[in-house]
């Protein structure tokens, strides 16, 4: 989707405030031809130079000359007033209707300008959505191939900046053209040839403004692609603060940092410089613009006496009623060059294929009833880079399969592509015989449960981690899931129990604590599929043999796929694959395994060695 078919997708459901705006715009601008027209008898009065018209005017009913008939008939009206009350008291009438009309109109104006807030907000408010939205749906090998930071700064800083740049400029894009229209109408019907005399420097001014916005647009996407990049460093830097200190690194980091803010200063600076540049450039050609008329108005008033003073003084003032919503437009417009950089950064993002999609009309699927099936299945990134080559497994219902081997076998990519985080290459992984890509993405990962090597909880309290399992769960069935766990001892030693806030990462538990609600949350979902990648690989001894006896609780009756590092984990499975370099070199029982000598075996004897 192009960049402006996406505003005005999202524009679409808060119209009624762009429709709203607009109509208290075009009460603006006719309001304000009023108010300034109004000037015209005030000034005449005042000057003296108001002609004395005898009869009563009559239209011939050609346009052309509506607007001198309508000013006679004023002005006529206007004599007939001075006649009964006298100039003074028609001069006060003039000035307080006059001053109505002006309050009025900024009365309106400010109406329309508030609907507009709506509707900018409203719009970055669904953008914003859509993008975290395109987040949540997004395959992992999208958050593989893209840093986190990078994201972070897109729907924040690149959102941010289209509502600045976009968004913002959208109150004088509306009401600008209104303001602009109504007044060239007025300026033409008070001097035609002064009016075009005066346009012949709009276009210069156009070009130059247009040429501004384009470098200015180069220079934003620069700008906010170093933001991203500074994003990633400050959230790389957080996370390991001890790495950092115990290797010294502090300097190289700060290099890093000091040249991603040197070009992100550098970009900054550069499209500044140009959005800076319009403002002067469109005031400096208006102020050219005023002199030029005014040489050629004194022309017309004191050589050729076709105009009168008054006129003038009356076509001045609308004329800079048109200089401001035309700065104003142009400034816009280079804003929203500036702005479409970063909305083409959250297009990226919001278009990006997600590869790991549902088809049309997908099967629904409630339960494992027979078997999982690896069924040849291969796997790569290109055809050089192979990570599993005609891979076949059956998993019975209720069994318990485990995976070994040295890391970079392929263990890990099976367990991902069960859970469908990234699609086969090759072959098909069947669920009761069928396909898995012909399931509903949803309804196959209500089957799943799993628990990894580390453990991702939410800076939240350890009651609604648990309950991310089930939303709909009882207090009494998160506590019986964290008994099974082997979780429910240490929580209620903590000062708020379940309530317990556990810090960003879960960083105010220990390693096998934090495990063990990891595996308290994936008993509460009770799915009868369960994915353990090595879950006990980074805990010590004696917390490895809480989590253990928890994961035993939790597999019982179910279907499991294990991946483990520490063979002593898995003696109990009821069937062991060894892998190497995405293929499978020996499969059986551990007793089946251990009598064969191989791979296994070795692997087995090192660990027993150590």
């Amino acid at each position: 989707m192009k960049p402006y078919q996406r505003i005005l997708h999202f524009a679409k459901p808060h119209q009624k405030y762009l429709w709203g705006s607009m109509f208290f715009n075009i009460l603006y601008s006719l309001l304000n031809i009023f108010s300034v027209g109004t000037m015209l008898p005030i000034l005449a009065l005042m000057f003296g130079t108001m002609d004395r018209i005898k009869m009563r005017p009559v239209w011939n009913g050609e346009f052309g000359t509506y607007f001198s008939y309508l000013k006679d008939s004023v002005f006529f009206k206007i004599q007939e007033n001075i006649d009964t009350y006298g100039s003074v008291q028609v001069l006060a009438i003039l000035c307080a209707v006059t001053a109505i009309a002006f309050l009025l109109r900024n009365l309106f104006r400010y109406i329309g300008a508030f609907l507009l807030v709506n509707y900018r907000v409203g719009i970055t408010k669904d953008l914003r959505s859509a993008m975290y939205n395109k987040f949540l749906k997004l395959p992992v090998s999208f958050f593989t191939e893209n840093r986190k930071g990078e994201m972070m700064s897109r729907i924040s800083n690149d959102i941010g900046a289209v509502e600045g740049g976009i968004m913002a400029s959208l109150v004088d894009i509306v009401n600008a053209p209104f303001m602009i229209i109504s007044s060239l109408v007025t300026l033409f019907l008070l001097s035609t040839k002064l009016t075009l005399f005066a346009l012949l420097v709009f276009p210069v001014m156009g070009w130059i403004i247009s040429t501004v916005g384009k470098s200015l647009k180069k220079q934003a996407h620069s700008a906010q692609a170093e933001l991203g990049n500074l994003f990633s460093l400050v959230d790389e830097t957080l996370k390991s603060t001890k790495v950092i200190k115990i290797f010294n690194a502090e300097p190289i980091l700060k290099k890093k940092f000091e040249t991603t803010t040197h070009n992100w200063q550098k970009f900054s600076i550069g499209m500044s410089r140009r959005s800076s540049l319009a403002s002067p450039t469109s005031e400096f050609l208006g102020s050219v613009t005023i002199l030029l008329i005014t040489w050629f108005a004194g022309k017309e008033i004191l050589q050729e006496h076709t105009m009168k003073p008054e006129t003038f003084l009356v076509f001045i003032g609308m004329f800079f009623q048109l200089l401001d919503p035309a700065k104003s437009f142009s400034n816009a417009i280079t804003n929203i060059q500036g702005g479409m950089a970063s909305l083409e950064r959250v297009s990226e993002v919001l278009d990006y294929d997600l590869k790991v999609e549902e088809i049309e009309n997908p099967i629904a699927i409630s339960d494992l009833k027979e078997k999982i099936e690896f069924r040849n299945i291969s796997f790569y990134y290109d055809k050089d880079n192979v990570i599993l080559k005609n891979f076949s497994l059956t998993i019975p219902k209720g069994k318990t399969v485990a995976l070994v081997g040295q890391s970079g076998s392929g263990k890990t990519t099976v367990a991902n592509l069960l859970a469908r985080f990234y699609d086969v290459s090759e072959g098909e992984i069947l669920i009761d015989g069928i396909n898995i890509k012909h399931l509903k993405l949803k309804d196959f990962r209500h089957l799943l449960g799993m628990v990894t090597q580390e453990s991702v909880l939410f800076n939240d309290t350890i009651f609604n981690n648990i309950l991310m399992g089930d939303a709909d769960a009882t207090v009494n069935q998160v506590e019986e899931a964290a008994k099974i766990a082997n979780a429910h001892n240490f929580i209620q030693g903590l000062p708020d129990k379940y309530q317990t806030n556990i810090g960003d990462d879960g960083n105010k538990l220990s390693g096998g604590q934090k495990q063990r609600v990891s595996i308290a949350r994936a008993v509460l979902k009770n799915p009868p599929i369960m994915i353990l990648d090595e879950a006990t690989s980074a805990l010590d001894t004696e917390s490895e043999r809480f989590v253990q006896d928890a994961l035993e609780k939790m597999m019982q009756n179910r279907t499991s796929l294990v991946i483990a590092h520490r063979l002593s984990t898995i003696q109990k499975a009821d069937h062991i694959v060894v892998m190497e370099r995405g293929v499978i070199v020996e499969q059986g029982s551990h007793l089946e395994l251990l009598e064969k000598k191989g791979i296994y075996r070795k692997l087995v004897e090192l660990q027993n060695f150590e």
